[in-house]
């Protein structure tokens, strides 16, 4: 890709545009620069924008906030720095767009987790598989506007502090000492810059970045694996020499990368944090503030709030911290606090056609590993012992045994809130629950016997991983985890723990799936439906290739609705 430089300006992109927040008549577009400046943005046939830049550790950012918009248009725009235009470039790409919704009963969401950064060469390709999220790209380089997503959703694991890419590690191994106890991981803010602008670069990613709104909401690899996995795993780690660069750098990058692209302008033009750090009068108070901000979001998670909510018409997205705002007191367990469950249950009350929930982990698991971690969490608390209670911990951090049906206070919690809200006067058509995070991807149909005539459908979609390895073992625990036999002996042990069976009951009506991918929901008025693809190459170019497309409401009542395929229950 070619780049401003090139042509002999001073200052140049390093990430970016990146266009993050759309609604009818406004945008917001974020990048990063390599100096000072002042960035504008010109749509074409529309208004014109612009921001100074402000710097944190010597790397300067910018958000953009476009007004005036008109729904139903496309704006192809461009990107001037001090006056010298540095966007589009000429790549194969076609021109970056901005596209405000027309309808308020239509929407198309694309969403996945778990992307790893590698280059697009034969080896790569061979051990990670086709990037889902170039092969988007390069299908809608040749396809109409009007087919496209109206947003991305990621849901978790955007980069890998703890598993960069063998490139990555090469300039590391550089940097750090052989007995450096960080090892092969990136270790403050300037090493996390690094790990965004390998991730979002090339030519397909920058251009997808460019074109499609994007939301954001980070998991543990974002952070470290594991991350607030449980009260003594947050006990050890803390007393770690390298902690509190960690967390510095994947906090402060996170809130800079990732958060604030996720707010809209009035949000951003209300957020204190943020107006304190671009009114800051120099770096050193820039560099104090950000680090002090992200000390505290880990220390004190209720400080800050990574989750947040976007309005499409009649239809919410609402989008939940299901990583950094977990109480982990064993007297309390929960995945999210008190703080954070108010607010969670103040924007999900709203009347609306569909509720979607984004979660990076998985509401609802295939039967058998709910079973599992709802014993793992008993007997880790002591249901068993004190001896089982050692055996619990370990088993939970060697098998990653920290979803909902782990913290089964807030799990009982959010099946309540759907509940209520099935139950409702007006209750919503759906409640989709979009996950990623376990490397294998399916949907799930849930009834609740309380509201059993309710209007509303409630569905688990699971899509991960958008390009990673897929271990042939994590292929054969799903599967087994799926048998009805691991379902019997898992939830009885779960029972003879104390667990209790939950008020809600699901299956999987399409899946497994051990392979990258997207899924794209379509919203239609009371209808959803979701469209599943995976990513492969052919002919030398990654591609998205269709598995199915899948009813998930119709707006008529449960007994009238329901997929053509039926619902696929537990295997034998």
């Amino acid at each position: 890709m070619t780049s401003a430089s090139a042509s002999g300006a001073d200052v140049d992109l390093v990430i970016g545009p990146l266009l993050r927040y759309v609604s009818a008549d406004e945008a917001t577009i974020w990048v990063e620069t390599n100096g000072p400046c002042t960035v504008k943005v010109t749509l074409d046939d529309g208004p014109e924008s612009s921001a100074d830049t402000w710097s944190v550790h010597g790397h300067h950012f910018a958000i953009v906030m476009i007004e005036g918009l008109e729904g139903g248009k496309i704006y192809p725009y461009r990107v001037e720095l001090d006056g010298t235009e540095c966007w589009p470039v000429d790549d194969g790409f076609p021109h970056s767009v901005i596209r405000p919704p027309s309808r308020d009963d239509r929407l198309r969401v694309t969403f996945g987790s778990c992307r790893r950064t590698a280059p697009f060469d034969e080896a790569n390709l061979k051990e990670l598989g086709a990037d889902a999220l170039a092969a988007l790209g390069e299908r809608m380089k040749i396809t109409d506007a009007t087919t496209w997503p109206d947003l991305l959703l990621f849901v978790g694991d955007q980069v890998y502090a703890d598993n960069p890419s063998a490139e990555m590690i090469d300039k590391l191994r550089q940097l750090h000492p052989e007995d450096d106890p960080i090892g092969e991981e990136v270790h403050d803010f300037e090493e996390y810059t690094w790990l965004y602008a390998e991730s979002w670069s090339t030519p397909e990613i920058r251009w997808v970045l460019s074109t499609l709104p994007s939301c954001m909401i980070l998991d543990d690899h974002d952070l470290r694996d594991d991350w607030n996995s449980s009260w003594d795993w947050r006990n050890e780690i803390v007393h770690e020499p390298w902690w509190r660069d960690r967390v510095l750098g994947a906090f402060g990058s996170y809130w800079i990368y990732q958060h604030l692209g996720n707010l809209s302008a009035e949000e951003l033009a209300a957020d204190e944090k943020y107006l304190e750090v671009i009114a800051a009068p120099d770096e050193e108070t820039r560099n104090r503030l950000v680090d002090d901000f992200a000390w505290r979001a880990d220390d004190d998670p209720s400080s800050s709030r990574w989750s947040y909510y976007r309005d499409f018409g009649r239809n919410r997205l609402i989008v939940i911290d299901s990583r950094c705002s977990r109480d982990l007191d064993p007297d309390r367990r929960k995945m999210v606090d008190e703080v954070e469950w108010a607010w969670l249950v103040d924007k999900a009350t709203q009347d609306v056609d569909h509720l979607l929930v984004g979660t990076t982990l998985p509401y609802l698991l295939l039967p058998g590993i709910h079973d599992l971690e709802g014993w793992n969490e008993a007997t880790s608390e002591g249901a068993w012992g004190k001896l089982y209670a050692k055996l619990g911990e370990r088993l939970r951090l060697a098998l990653d045994l920290e979803h909902w049906a782990a913290f089964r206070n807030s799990f009982d919690d959010l099946t309540g809130l759907i509940a209520d809200r099935a139950a409702s006067d007006s209750p919503p058509s759906s409640v989709l629950v979009l996950s990623g995070d376990i490397h294998c991807s399916y949907t799930a149909e849930a009834t609740l016997p309380a509201v059993e005539d309710s209007v509303t459908r409630v569905h688990q979609l699971v899509m991960s991983p958008i390009r990673n390895t897929l271990q042939r073992s994590v292929q054969l625990a799903n599967r087994f985890f799926r048998t009805r036999g691991a379902h019997a002996v898992l939830g009885f042990l779960a029972r003879r723990s104390g667990v209790e069976d939950p008020a809600i009951t699901w299956g999987v009506n399409q899946g497994l799936w051990f392979t990258n991918g997207l899924m794209t929901v379509e919203i239609d008025g009371r209808s959803s439906r979701v469209v599943v693809e995976t990513a492969c190459v052919e002919d030398g170019l990654q591609r998205l290739v269709e598995v199915g497309t899948y009813v998930l409401s119709d707006g008529s009542a449960p007994s009238e609705a329901g997929n053509d395929a039926g619902r696929t229950e537990l295997a034998s």
